[in-house]
């Protein structure tokens, strides 16, 4: 009988003092989410664990009329548990969220400025209450965009351990990536929430980003998969990531394994980015740059890097941006800055990139037996020989090979997918070339044009009936005893590039 009387006691105080009435638990929502909130369903649960379901929550974040809900859920479930209730103990021993759909309005928006004021964040303190876990899964965080569209992150899984104001908790998150493509897993610490200055909270962990379709960047195609740590305030985040991709290319062009590391500060509140150090490795070239990925409020962000690569493989280089095999091989060091604009309006990857800046390849060679034979033959013609040699089988016994293009640089800048120079000289063996013109990075076509300085006369060039006919014409190209200076142009595209004279100045 005691038993029975204690237990009818217990009961009758857990009622008199139900946490879970919707009287109380429809304002403490409203409190923890910031929002005014409906509930389609409601209704008590007692066992095996008192609480309450809630279904078809909407939540809105102010009083503004016309303006869509910023969020909604399925299915909210809360339990506690018995001893707590019977101690009135402040605490939760799950929420469970399934179906949380939450909606960003575009930045810079009115509805974004209505949903979202400044100071806002001060309504996010967290619970009075502990939660000793927070479950949210099926869930899908949708980011309008100012030109249309939306970037949407389907989570598959949040969880959150004994979350309590003024309190750091573990989390672990699964969840999708918007553009590109990917899965991202992640777990660490959150907190404590800093509700006055958010920035100034704390976060940390490790993340892995698998599955990465590039496609989903312009014209670039592979797959990538990344894992790092990060550390640090939200508006000030320190990460550390190394990647890799095995099939990299750019729209058409032939695959390449690339692998390398990162090392930057993230603004979690703005996206912003400071890109500290990034070293990729393309074949046996190495490319470091720094730079920043940046916008305004107003704005998509832009993304801004100076690219340095010392002692690389041209090969290497132009191997993921043509369709065939790079026409050039050698080493190349090069100095640039790349701009890439904000991903709008379909805009393709070749369209939004920019490139202004300088090269040099001291020891180039062309990578296409063909064509080396054909520039090995003009430049043997433009030599004037210092030493005739009697013998022929000396001559091919003793000579070493001959290194065609011995020298190339130039100042490039690249727009809508177009490489285009005003200054790009090479030397070859007796002679050196001045040129200007373009290469088109899709198509693979070249046009370039200007003058080839000879240490021979203009006769030498052709043989013949033609070198017949180019001897009046001497004078007019010898420059002070040093041989022709005479026009030439390089044109054609894959498979079909030539090296021609261009006596009448054609562009």
């Amino acid at each position: 009988m005691p038993v029975i009387a204690l237990l009818a006691a217990g009961v009758y105080l857990a009622d008199q003092h139900w946490p879970f009435r919707y009287r109380n638990v429809h304002p403490l929502l409203e409190q923890v989410f910031a929002s005014r909130i409906t509930v389609s369903d409601y209704h008590r649960i007692y066992f095996p664990h008192p609480g309450f379901v809630a279904k078809g929550l909407t939540l809105r974040r102010n009083s503004v009329p016309g303006l869509p809900p910023i969020g909604s859920t399925e299915d909210l479930i809360v339990q506690g548990s018995w001893l707590d209730l019977l101690l009135f103990s402040r605490h939760i021993r799950l929420v469970d969220v399934k179906g949380l759909h939450v909606v960003i309005p575009p930045v810079g928006s009115k509805e974004n400025r209505e949903d979202f004021p400044a100071g806002s964040s001060v309504d996010f303190s967290g619970p009075s209450t502990t939660v000793e876990e927070l479950y949210i899964h099926d869930a899908a965080l949708d980011i309008m965009r100012v030109n249309g569209g939306k970037y949407t992150f389907p989570i598959r899984q949040l969880i959150m351990r004994g979350v309590q104001k003024g309190q750091a908790v573990p989390y672990f998150v699964d969840m999708q990536n918007a553009s590109p493509t990917g899965h991202i897993q992640a777990t660490g610490r959150f907190g404590p929430l800093v509700a006055t200055n958010l920035g100034s909270t704390h976060v940390s962990g490790t993340f892995t980003f698998t599955q990465v379709n590039l496609s989903g960047i312009g014209e670039l195609r592979g797959m990538l998969s990344a894992n790092g740590h990060f550390t640090g305030a939200l508006s000030a985040i320190e990460a550390y990531a190394t990647a890799e991709a095995p099939d990299f290319a750019v729209n058409k062009g032939r695959p390449i394994a690339v692998h390398g590391s990162a090392q930057c500060t993230v603004n979690a509140l703005n996206g912003n980015t400071v890109l500290h150090e990034i070293k990729g490795t393309l074949g046996d070239t190495t490319v470091s740059a720094a730079g920043t990925v940046a916008g305004t409020p107003n704005a998509p962000k832009a993304t801004d890097l100076d690219l340095t690569v010392t002692r690389g493989r041209a090969q290497d280089l132009l191997h993921p941006f043509l369709e065939d095999r790079p026409p050039i091989a050698g080493v190349v060091s090069l100095k640039a800055h790349a701009h890439l604009t904000p991903q709008q309006n379909h805009a393709k990857f070749l369209q939004r990139l920019s490139v202004d800046g300088g090269f040099h390849l001291p020891d180039e060679r062309v990578n296409d037996p063909a064509k080396e034979k054909t520039l090995t033959e003009f430049s043997e013609r433009a030599q004037v020989s210092k030493h005739p040699v009697t013998n022929p089988a000396i001559e091919a016994e003793d000579s070493p090979p001959l290194d065609v293009l011995s020298s190339l640089e130039g100042q490039v800048k690249i727009r809508d997918g177009v490489v285009s120079t005003r200054w790009l000289t090479f030397s070859l063996p007796g002679a050196s070339v001045n040129l200007n013109g373009s290469y088109n990075l899709s198509s693979g076509n070249v046009h370039l044009v200007g003058n080839l300085k000879m240490d021979s006369d203009i006769s030498h060039v052709t043989t013949g009936f033609k070198s017949l006919l180019l001897k009046p014409l001497i004078p007019f190209f010898k420059k002070d005893n040093a041989g022709a200076n005479i026009p030439i142009a390089i044109t054609g595209g894959p498979n079909d590039y030539k090296v021609s004279q261009n006596l009448l100045h054609k562009k």
